[in-house]
């Protein structure tokens, strides 16, 4: 009945939570990381378009549209919850080792990891409840493809 009267007089987070995906839920954890150290770069942002067209299947023609869909709802979210609560009820814990892996790529696109941005992932991995080993496993993974980057 709650859900009804919230339908009823309008409630916007009530219709957001019913269009909620993955897609959604990850392109909105991906781009919050994105601006987490106050900066959100041209290459980050191209990184998080690279990551959907690859794990979503996205077409190149959607994207764009999609992730106008992803910021506006990244935008009216106050929390990170409802992306989070999507991400535990949904994904197994290899889907969620690979989201934590997508969020450590952005954050080191752009040369270096913030601070801010570390803060952020180790919320979320927690938030999603996936293993400390795993939260590691995945920054060290994308730290040494990033080091061995920066040698070359």
């Amino acid at each position: 009945m709650f859900d009804f009267l919230k339908k009823l007089l309008g409630d916007e987070q009530a219709e957001n939570s019913e269009t909620m995906s993955l897609e959604l839920a990850c392109a909105s954890l991906l781009i919050e990381v994105s601006k987490s150290d106050y900066k959100q770069e041209p290459a980050e942002v191209e990184k998080i378009h690279h990551l959907l067209i690859q794990h979503f299947h996205l077409s190149d023609d959607d994207i764009d549209n999609f992730m106008a869909r992803a910021h506006r709802q990244n935008q009216d979210s106050t929390s990170l919850y409802p992306f989070t609560r999507y991400i535990n009820d949904n994904c197994n814990n290899e889907e969620k080792f690979r989201l934590v892996k997508a969020l450590w790529e952005v954050a080191a696109e752009d040369g270096e990891i913030d601070k801010y941005e570390e803060h952020l992932i180790r919320k979320i991995a927690d938030l999603i409840y996936l293993p400390h080993r795993d939260f590691i496993r995945a920054k060290l993974q994308v730290c040494s493809s990033l080091d061995s980057d920066q040698s070359q």
